[in-house]
């Protein structure tokens, strides 16, 4: 969720999004959904003689699971509040992980304590 939120406040911003099949694409940030997907208008193919089919295309919506790199403006990036919601997403994910880990030892322990009766 980290991502998400901190691509939510580029919105309106100007990025370059790199897909898999290196094509480079320079728009403004209309969207982005919890998969990443990624709704860019007024786009600009930075190498258009390698693609000119895509100079008509203004507006253009990009899967996530296509995206290679985000290039995002320097200053529009708040280094201290990413590496800061990393510490307490990762301290969240570790308190996650102890509590897990507490549960399953608790089930353990009480299945391996059985009590066996005998008759006579």
């Amino acid at each position: 969720m980290l991502f998400f939120s901190f691509y939510k406040s580029l919105v309106g911003k100007e990025i370059t999004v790199e897909l898999k099949n290196d094509l480079s694409i320079t728009g403004l940030l209309q969207s982005v959904d919890q998969f990443l997907n990624i709704k860019l208008k007024d786009i600009k193919v930075n190498e258009e003689d390698k693609y000119p089919y895509m100079i008509s295309v203004k507006n253009c919506f990009i899967r996530g699971s296509v995206v290679r790199y985000v290039h995002l403006p320097a200053e529009d990036v708040d280094v201290e509040t990413l590496q800061d919601h990393s510490r307490l997403e990762a301290r969240e994910q570790k308190k996650q992980n102890k509590q897990h880990q507490e549960q399953t030892n608790q089930k353990s322990s009480n299945s391996t304590t059985t009590t066996t009766t005998t008759s006579v």
